[in-house]
C-alpha cells in the first residue's frame, strides 16, 4: 500500500511573497485524509507538490505506491472521452496512446509499409503497456458514469458531457484503478447528491490511500478520518492537523485557539514580570553597588527571553463581507408557459415571484443549467432592460414556449464552469477599474476596498486565469454585486467556495433585495431555500415543498 510523506515543505510565490511556510504532514498506509481551509492558502498548490507538478523551494516529499491525480479542472478544451480517461492512465498506457494516434495519422496521410509497420508495432507496445486491459476498464467506468459503452462514446466531446458526468467519470477510473496512492482535489464538486453519496461509500470501501480536498460537510464527516487545515499566516500559511474525524474538528480548532491566547498571555506576563525585574535591580543599583550583578542577570535575562520571542501567532481567519443588494422588480420576476428544453425536459410551466427563494434540484444532465442559461440570456425574448449583466456572453439555449423576465429584472449569472473568456489574461483590479457596459470602472483604491471585503485583495494583481477555483468564484459573486443584478442565477455557487466564504454567501443572499434561482447538490446551502424545482428522471419538471435528493439521471437516447 500506498503513503504520503510531506517534511516542512515551503514554497514561495514569484512576487516573494511565501505561500506555504514549513508544512508537514503524512497520509498512512490506506488512511482518508481531507485537506481543508482557506481559498487560495495553498491546497491545490500543496497537492501539486506532492503529485510532482511543482518543486517545493524546501523541505522534502516521499511518497509510496503508485500515484492518480483528479485535479480540480478534470478537461482540457477540446478533449474528447478516450481523453479524460486517458489523463487519469497509467503514464505508459499515456505514452502508447500517443503512439498508436500518431501511427494512426501517418496510415491515413499515406499508408506505405514504413506506416503499416509502425502501427502495428504502435499497436504491440500499446497491448504491452496495459492499453486493452484499460480499455476493459473504461468500459465499465462510461457504463457506471455515463450509461454508455466505451466505443459508443469515447469520440464524444467532453464539453457535452455535464461537469458532474466528468468527475464521475474520473473518480470512477482512479478509484477502479490500479494506483495505490490517490490525490483528488475537490471531487465532490459538481457531483448531484446521488454521487456524492455514491462517492462517500467508494472512499470509506477503498484499500487506498487518499487525501483530497472538500468543502462538503457532509462529506468530510462521512469519510475523513484525519483533518489538515492550512491556516493562514502572515509569514506563508502553515498546516495543522487534526488526526480525527469531522465530528471533533470544530471543538479542537476552538480549543487550539483558546490555547493560541492562553499561551500569548502568559508569555505577555512573564516578560513584564522580567521587566519589571529589571526596572527594581536598576533602581537599587543606582544605590546600592551590590545590586550592580543582579541588574545586569535581569537585564540578560529579560535580552534571552526576548530574543526566543513570543508564541506562534493565532492563524488569521477570512473576514468576508459580501453585500449583494438587488432591488425592486415587478410582482413576477419569472414566468414560463410551456417551456420545453430542447431534448432535455418536458413542456413546463412556472411562476417565479419577487423576493422568492427557488433551489432547482435534479440529477447532473438533466437540463437544469441550460435553464438557467436561458434566464441569464434574457428569456425568450429578452426586453433590453432584461440583458445580463456583466461581459459574459451567453450561448442560445434551443427550446419552445415561452421564458419571460418580469419588468425591472437584471439577471446576473454565476457559471458552474468559471471558464470566463471575458475575464482571461486580465487582472482582478484592472477588471473592476475599466468596468463594462452596465457596470461603472472603480477608482484604484475604491476597487482594492472592494477586493479586500472578498479576501482577494492579496490577487489583485494576478490574472483571473491564475486565481483558485474558490477565488474565481469570489470574484464573480463581486462582478455581481457591483453589476447591480436584481435576479441571481447561480450555477453550484458553494462547489468552490470554502466553508467561511459559503457561509457569507449565504447572509448575503438573506440580505439580497431581489430573487435568487439556485441550481445546488449542496444539502446545507439549500436549507435556504422555501421553493423546490425538481428536473425529475422522467424528463417532467415539477415543484415539491422539500429538497428532492433521489431522482435518477434522466432516461433519454444517448449515442
Amino acid at each position: 500500500m500506498g503513503y504520503i510523506d510531506v517534511n516542512t515543505v515551503s514554497y514561495g510565490l514569484p512576487d516573494g511573497r511565501m505561500l506555504l511556510d514549513e508544512v508537514s504532514l503524512r497520509v498512512g498506509e490506506g488512511a482518508k485524509t481531507a485537506l481543508i481551509g482557506a481559498n487560495g492558502s495553498g491546497k491545490t498548490t500543496l497537492l501539486r507538490m506532492i503529485s510532482g507538478d511543482l518543486a517545493p523551494h524546501s523541505g522534502a516529499v516521499t511518497r509510496g505506491g503508485s500515484l492518480g491525480v483528479m485535479r480540480q479542472f478534470t478537461a482540457r478544451e477540446g478533449d474528447q472521452v478516450r481523453d479524460l480517461l486517458l489523463s487519469v492512465a497509467d503514464p505508459r498506457v499515456r505514452r502508447a496512446a500517443a503512439s498508436v494516434d500518431r501511427a494512426e495519422a501517418a496510415m491515413e496521410a499515406g499508408g506505405d509499409t514504413a506506416a503499416q509497420m509502425a502501427y502495428a508495432n504502435a499497436l504491440a507496445e500499446w497491448g504491452d503497456a496495459g492499453g486493452y486491459d484499460a480499455e476493459v476498464l473504461w468500459d465499465v467506468c462510461t457504463t457506471e458514469a455515463l450509461g454508455m459503452t466505451f466505443d459508443q462514446c469515447q469520440r464524444r466531446p467532453v464539453d457535452t458531457l455535464s461537469g458532474g458526468e466528468q468527475k464521475r467519470l474520473v473518480l470512477e477510473a482512479l478509484l477502479r484503478g490500479t494506483d495505490q496512492v490517490l490525490l483528488l482535489d475537490e471531487p465532490d464538486n459538481f457531483l448531484d447528491v446521488p454521487g456524492k453519496r455514491w462517492l462517500e461509500n467508494r472512499l470509506r470501501e477503498t484499500p487506498k490511500t487518499v487525501l483530497f480536498i472538500s468543502h462538503d460537510r457532509e462529506l468530510l464527516a462521512r469519510t475523513a478520518q484525519s483533518i489538515v487545515t492550512v491556516e493562514l499566516g502572515a509569514a506563508g500559511n502553515t498546516a495543522w492537523v487534526h488526526p480525527s474525524g469531522f465530528d471533533s474538528y470544530h471543538r479542537a480548532r476552538v480549543e487550539r485557539f483558546e490555547r493560541f491566547d492562553e499561551m500569548r498571555n502568559r508569555w505577555d506576563e512573564e516578560r513584564a514580570k522580567l521587566k519589571a525585574l529589571v526596572l527594581m535591580y536598576k533602581q537599587k543599583a543606582s544605590y546600592n553597588s551590590d545590586m550592580a550583578s543582579r541588574y545586569r542577570s535581569a537585564q540578560t535575562r529579560l535580552e534571552r527571553f526576548e530574543k526566543a520571542g513570543p508564541p506562534p501567532a493565532q492563524p488569521r481567519e477570512q473576514q468576508l463581507a459580501m453585500r449583494l443588494r438587488g432591488g425592486r422588480t415587478g410582482k413576477r420576476a419569472v414566468v414560463c408557459e410551456g417551456l420545453e428544453l430542447t431534448g432535455l425536459m418536458k413542456p413546463f410551466d412556472l411562476e417565479v415571484w419577487f423576493g422568492d427563494r427557488v433551489a432547482v434540484l435534479g440529477s447532473n444532465g438533466s437540463g437544469k443549467s441550460h435553464f438557467l442559461r436561458l434566464l441569464a440570456a434574457g428569456g425568450s425574448a429578452p426586453e433590453p432592460e432584461h440583458e445580463p449583466v456583466g461581459d459574459l456572453p451567453v450561448d442560445p439555449v434551443a427550446h419552445t414556449g415561452v421564458a419571460r423576465l418580469g419588468a425591472r429584472v437584471r439577471p446576473g449569472w454565476f457559471a458552474q464552469v468559471h471558464g470566463r473568456p471575458d475575464l482571461a489574461g486580465r487582472t482582478l483590479v484592472s477588471v473592476l477599474h475599466r468596468g463594462d457596459e452596465r457596470r461603472s470602472g472603480l477608482p484604484r483604491e475604491e476597487a482594492s476596498r472592494a477586493l479586500a471585503r472578498y479576501e482577494l485583495a492579496g490577487a489583485a494583481e494576478q490574472t483571473f486565469d491564475s486565481l483558485s477555483g474558490g477565488q474565481q468564484a469570489r470574484f464573480q459573486i463581486l462582478l455581481l454585486e457591483l453589476g447591480g443584478t436584481t435576479l441571481l442565477l447561480l450555477d453550484e455557487p458553494t462547489d468552490n467556495l470554502d466553508l467561511v466564504s459559503a457561509e457569507a454567501l449565504q447572509h448575503a443572499l438573506r440580505a439580497f433585495e431581489g430573487t435568487v434561482l439556485a441550481v445546488t447538490h449542496d444539502r446545507w446551502f439549500a436549507r435556504d431555500y422555501d421553493r423546490f424545482l425538481v428536473f425529475g428522471s422522467d424528463g417532467a419538471v415539477y415543484e415539491s415543498p422539500e429538497p428532492v435528493w433521489d431522482e435518477k439521471r434522466v432516461v433519454r437516447r444517448r449515442g
